[in-house]
């Protein structure tokens, strides 16, 4: 099925929210947007109204929208959902997980170790990563939660490299995860992956409070 314009505009500017090309806070400039893009008002408008009910966009009256901001407690519920739901779809995968879907996570695995910096590339791997765990799981619109969740939260890691111990140890964590995934330990690897998951959260609430300083907000 052909994408329409507002979905491809909505897509574009997606983008650029999660990856961090478009800081919290700052202003969608219709205008100028429309025509970079080269597209009318009209789509670029429902578009940003998509992005506004994904809650990644804030329409403010009489003043225009802008990329939302999170709040440091808005943060820590997300996490708070991952932590519930993340390690049930694990358990509910671990015993469809197929060999080809195993090799398909080391191979992710070893492609963020040369991702580049920003950390957006590397979110965006860990990411697919996530997602081929969890797909055998076949629970898609939990799958959809999960993947919204992780856009929110880890978009305020794409301002910053991610530094060789984080790296290093996400890797182990992964590779853990894959280890129990692959032994049909299911109790484990779900428990591993609360702990994988515990071990993200205080460094995103960290970044969330520093761009929620800068910006002279929050809550």
């Amino acid at each position: 099925m052909r994408a329409t314009a507002v979905e491809m505009v909505a897509a574009d500017l997606r983008q650029r929210i999660l990856s961090g090309k478009l800081a919290p806070g700052s202003a969608l400039r219709q205008e100028a947007l429309a025509e970079e893009l080269g597209v009318s008002r009209i789509p670029l408008r429902e578009a940003i109204r998509l992005l506004s009910s994904e809650g990644l966009v804030n329409l403010q009256p009489h003043r225009g929208a802008y990329v939302a901001q999170l709040s440091v407690d808005e943060v820590q519920e997300f996490f708070e959902l991952r932590v519930q739901l993340e390690p049930w779809l694990l358990r509910l995968a671990v015993p469809q997980l197929q060999p080809a879907d195993l090799a398909r996570a080391e191979a992710l695995v070893n492609e963020m170790d040369s991702a580049p910096a920003p950390a957006d590339a590397w979110s965006r791997l860990n990411w697919q990563l996530h997602e081929t765990l969890y797909r055998p799981a076949n629970r898609p619109f939990a799958l959809n939660i999960v993947r919204t969740l992780h856009e929110k939260s880890e978009r305020y890691l794409n301002f910053r490299v991610v530094s060789v111990p984080q790296r290093l140890q996400a890797r182990q964590e992964h590779m853990e995860l894959i280890r129990l995934s692959r032994a049909g330990q299911t109790e484990a690897a779900a428990t591993a992956m609360k702990r994988h998951i515990g071990s993200s959260v205080m460094e995103v609430i960290t970044v969330a409070r520093d761009q929620i300083d800068d910006a002279g907000g929050g809550r």
